[in-house]
Parts: C-alpha cells; structure tokens; sequence
C-alpha cells in the first residue's frame, strides 16, 4: 500500500501562490498526504484520472486552511481515494 505525490510546477497568482502535481496508490493503496509546498494551504482541487469512472468520489480529510507544522517541509493535505487510484491536484494558498 503505497502513496506518492508530486509538486510538477507553481506560479503566483497575486498574492497567492498555486502548486500542481500528480499523485499515485499503488499495492490496494486507497489515499495518502500531499505534500502542496506551501505554508499554508488554503484549498485543494483533485482530479482522478483512469481508463474508467471511479465508482467513489475522491475526498480531502481536513478543514481549511492546513498550515505547515515545524516537522514539515510544507503543508499537508490528507486524501482518501478509490484502490489503486492515480490522477492530478492543484492547490493554492500562501
């Protein structure tokens, strides 16, 4: 059961600054943490991809905003998805 993510790019928008990626179960996994890279993670958009319908909504497990602890390197948001599940996310914050 393993979850991976990945920041691919980021750009500000303003004042805030939005992150982008891709994340990966594997092995039944069925969720994991994304690691956004900001500081404080305000919302979280995700976007399951497949070569069939997901038979259940993906879903974040927080409330807004997540804020960076001391022990991380940046916020991180708390997915549950369908096993096996891959596709990309987009978050955006400070």
């Amino acid at each position: 059961m393993a979850f991976t993510s990945a920041i691919e790019d980021s750009s500000f928008q303003g004042n805030k600054k939005k992150t982008w990626g891709t994340y990966t179960n594997s092995g039944g996994g069925i969720g994991g943490d994304i690691k956004t890279g900001l500081r404080i993670c305000e919302g979280l958009t995700l976007k399951p991809k497949g070569s069939a319908v997901s038979a259940n909504a993906s879903v974040i497990n927080e409330t807004f905003p997540v804020l960076k602890t001391s022990a991380q390197t940046s916020a991180q948001v708390t997915i549950v998805t369908d096993e096996n599940q891959v596709g990309t996310w987009e978050a955006f914050g400070r």
